[in-house]
């Protein structure tokens, strides 16, 4: 994720650090379900279609970051084409928020799994419904009888 000039990311220098810092926080209250900022707050600063990349990129920059578990250090690398101001901005609202992006990203995966796992529980007792006649080994016969095992503790664990 290098910054260059003219990416959207660089272009929060476009804002005072503290209006910077306020659009962070507004982001991140997007990120994690609640509204995210208006584009007439910030029509004086860009365009739509730029607004919208900064959102954008911003937005995938946190959830990268705090999805990665990424060092302060390293964070900062990956910011460092920003001035300094900015910087300490986007590290104050990752130090103040950062188990709330956690949180949804959390959520985001969990929702995903559980669809997932539905899915499959319904795929499963269909395809039990007629009686079948299989033959296997007895080693083979343990490791069906493992993984339905760990199938029905992950299911037992999500209700």
């Amino acid at each position: 994720m290098e910054l260059e000039e003219g990416t959207p990311l660089w272009q929060l220098q476009k804002l005072p650090t503290e209006q910077g810092l306020q659009l962070l926080h507004k982001i991140i209250d997007g990120i994690c379900g609640l509204t995210y900022p208006l584009y007439q707050d910030y029509h004086s600063v860009w365009d739509s279609a730029e607004g919208m990349c900064v959102l954008e990129d911003i937005t995938t920059f946190f959830k990268a970051v705090v999805g990665k578990n990424l060092s302060d250090e390293e964070i900062s690398q990956q910011s460092n084409q920003l001035n300094s101001s900015h910087q300490e901005a986007i590290m104050k609202c990752l130090k103040s928020r950062k188990d709330g992006i956690k949180q949804t990203l959390l959520e985001e995966i969990v929702d995903i799994s559980s669809a997932q796992l539905q899915d499959f529980h319904w795929q499963l007792k269909l395809a039990l419904f007629k009686p079948y006649s299989i033959e296997m080994s007895k080693e083979e016969l343990k490791n069906l009888i493992n993984s339905w095992e760990a199938a029905n503790k992950v299911v037992l664990q999500l209700k």
